[in-house]
């Protein structure tokens, strides 16, 4: 009890700080009075003495806490927290897949390229039911990313169920060492015609990504590169630095590419300096369904600027920010503080970034595509796939090139 004492104390002095925002007749004191004493019962009565140290019974507070508030919102013990710093560095231990709740099933948004849940064929928009043969239903989603990871070498087994196809099968995945190169593919394509035309994919945001695909425009520059196709479908996000850094490359520095609001203040995000030269050819963002977040920064700043065209289909629409908080035991509160907007003042969450050409694939493209991508990666020619999307995006930057060719001032 004294101990909960001391514990009341201190929280005290922390609200007190805030008592300035109280903006309600709520009492916070009487509130910790009643979370102090629910603890003082379990630990008193509860008949499983293995689960209720303080310690237990905090870390389940917060995350209950954490959870109730939104989708995004979550507490990190110690080892989830160091986990999460680990992901940001493109190399850790899972299945590589990315999930999040959508209409409140777990949801993949993408399976990361050279990861099982690649190779084995999981598709994004697949619902994840099961895990280890787990309901998923009553998990939140730290519970289910969690049971995603573990050793590798480890087996794990996910029940799917695919709208597409109203199909339900299981996949027996075994957790791998995943190492993310972020910039790929990048090449000058075939085709016909004088005009030079240049491919990069960015598969996700993180730390080595703007210098990864610098060097890789410096080396299509080189090759004589006129216009670029950049490649968004299917990146999940990451790190919204590393977002900005890519903006970076195709607007001049200190321009503003997106803004938070929320119940702090407006915070701006600004491209840095560079020491190359702008970056000035025409540009075409590619995004689709799956591409998220950090992927909705860019393709937002680039069209609200007017710097590139975006074709394909309307993005995911997950555009609120989270903080990380870290606490003094190593533990850390991952909080949803504010929503994104574009330069434009467009809201990206719940409401994506619309492209200027829609160009959709239908689902038996999006297989072949994806698996031409994974027979790729495992150095097997793929069958020659025709991807609609990326097509009608040449013929975008042909157009741009041929008029800019025969105008004067478009030069």
């Amino acid at each position: 009890m004294r101990r909960l004492l001391v514990l009341l104390i201190l929280t005290a002095g922390i609200l007190r700080a805030e008592d300035s925002a109280q903006t309600d007749e709520e009492s916070p004191y009487e509130q910790m009075q009643i979370l102090a004493k629910a603890m003082q019962l379990i630990r008193q009565d509860y008949v499983d003495d293995s689960k209720i140290s303080y310690k237990d019974l905090t870390y389940d507070a917060m995350r209950g806490m954490l959870d109730s508030l939104d989708p995004h919102s979550q507490f990190m013990d110690p080892e989830a927290f160091k986990s999460m710093q680990e992901d940001t560095k493109s190399e850790f231990g899972g299945l590589g897949v990315v999930v999040g709740q959508k209409n409140g099933i777990f949801t993949v948004i993408n399976p990361m390229e050279d990861s099982p849940g690649f190779a084995a064929g999981i598709l994004p928009g697949d619902q994840i039911i099961k895990i280890n043969g787990q309901m998923t239903d009553k998990l939140t989603l730290q519970e289910a990313v969690e049971k995603l990871r573990g050793s590798v070498g480890e087996k794990v087994t996910l029940t799917i169920n695919r709208p597409s196809t109203k199909e339900i099968q299981d996949f027996e995945l075994t957790r791998a060492v995943i190492k993310v190169p972020s910039v790929k593919d990048a090449q000058i394509l075939p085709g016909p015609g004088p005009a030079r035309i240049g491919y990069v994919r960015i598969t996700q945001f993180n730390e080595p990504t703007a210098d990864e695909l610098g060097k890789a425009l410096d080396k299509l520059e080189k090759q004589g590169m006129d216009a670029l196709v950049l490649d968004l479908r299917y990146n999940p996000g990451g790190l919204l630095t590393s977002a900005v850094d890519v903006c970076g490359q195709f607007l001049p520095p200190n321009t503003m590419v997106a803004f938070t609001q929320g119940r702090t203040p407006t915070r701006e995000y600004r491209t840095g300096n560079r020491k190359s030269p702008e970056r000035k050819y025409p540009l075409i963002v590619l995004v689709n369904y799956a591409s998220a977040s950090g992927s909705e920064i860019v393709a937002g700043a680039l069209k609200d600027l007017h710097r590139a065209l975006l074709v394909g289909d309307t993005t995911f629409g997950k555009g609120s920010v989270q903080s990380v908080i870290a606490l003094p035991d190593g533990s850390a509160v991952r909080l949803t503080t504010a929503k994104y907007f574009t330069p434009g003042k467009n809201l990206i969450h719940q409401h994506g970034v619309a492209p200027h050409i829609r160009a959709s694939l239908t689902s038996e493209e999006e297989r072949q595509l994806l698996r031409a991508r994974r027979l790729k990666e495992d150095g097997t020619k793929p069958p020659i796939f025709i991807d609609p999307q990326l097509e009608r995006s040449i013929d975008a930057l042909q157009g741009t090139l041929l008029h800019a060719k025969n105008d004067p001032l478009a030069r």
